[in-house]
């Protein structure tokens, strides 16, 4: 038998916070984010990941939001905090696998032209070799 689960009418449901995770594949790291990426927590969870790469030396690094559901003007500021950031320290930013919402709102913000989206990863990956044979 299923639990019910209700809620007082009027409150908002709980979102996920976010979590990232850091893996590596042909010497590109990725980070899988998950959740919302908004004022607060989330975005400086978001600039200290990237940040912490840059200072390891990583120069190569592709955000994968794919299940990033929401994300709000802070959010769009800090990810482009983060591709100046990157692009500062000689390397290159870019997104990976967008959700639906982030894609509209990079489109209406009209920031599709400034990141480098890729749509799957072995392309993303791939697309590093080219970047860094200029």
């Amino acid at each position: 038998m299923e639990a019910l689960v209700f809620r007082p009418l009027g409150r908002l449901p709980l979102f996920m916070a976010l979590s990232i995770e850091n893996r590596e594949v042909s010497h590109v790291t990725l980070l899988d984010v998950r959740g919302r990426i908004v004022l607060g927590d989330e975005i400086h969870d978001l600039r200290d990941a990237v940040r912490g790469l840059v200072g390891e030396g990583k120069k190569k690094i592709i955000l994968n939001l794919a299940d990033v559901d929401y994300i709000d003007s802070s959010g769009v500021g800090e990810l482009v905090g983060c591709f100046t950031t990157v692009r500062n320290a000689g390397g290159e930013l870019k997104l990976l696998n967008l959700s639906q919402k982030v894609q509209d709102v990079l489109h209406v913000t009209k920031l599709y032209t400034v990141f480098d989206i890729r749509e799957d990863e072995f392309t993303a990956v791939k697309s590093f070799d080219y970047f860094f044979a200029k």
